[in-house]
C-alpha cells in the first residue's frame, strides 16, 4: 500500500470518526426524526470507511460475501443506505417546511 493511500485512509478515518462522534452527540441531545436520520446516515458512512479499511488491510474478505450483480452486499448497503437515509431525513425537513408556510398562507 501506497504512503499517499495511507495517508488518504487515515484522514478518512479521522474526519470521519469526529463526524461519527458529532452525529454521536447530536443525536442525544435531539428527538426529531429528520436529524436522527442525517445521523444515522452518518454513521453508516463511518462504518463504511471501517469496512474499506478492512478490506484493504486484508483482515475481512469481501469474498465471503453474498454478491448481487457481482457486488458484495456490504458495499452495496454502504453504498444505497447512507443515501436513503439523507434523502429520508432532508424529505422530512422539507415537508415540516412546506406545511408551516402552507399554514402561514391560510392565515392571510
Amino acid at each position: 500500500m501506497a504512503q499517499s493511500e495511507i495517508i488518504l485512509h487515515g484522514l478518512k478515518l479521522i474526519l470521519g470518526g469526529i463526524a461519527a462522534f458529532v452525529a454521536i452527540l447530536l443525536l442525544s441531545r435531539t428527538r426529531d426524526s429528520a436529524w436522527m436520520l442525517v445521523i444515522a446516515g452518518t454513521i453508516v458512512r463511518y462504518v463504511e470507511v471501517v469496512f474499506d479499511l478492512l478490506v484493504d488491510f486484508g483482515l475481512v474478505s469481501e469474498d465471503s460475501f453474498w454478491r448481487i450483480l457481482g457486488t458484495p452486499v456490504p458495499r452495496l448497503i454502504f453504498a444505497v443506505v447512507p443515501i436513503l437515509f439523507y434523502i429520508a431525513g432532508m424529505g422530512i425537513m422539507v415537508w415540516r417546511l412546506r406545511i408551516r408556510s402552507n399554514k402561514k398562507n391560510s392565515r392571510k
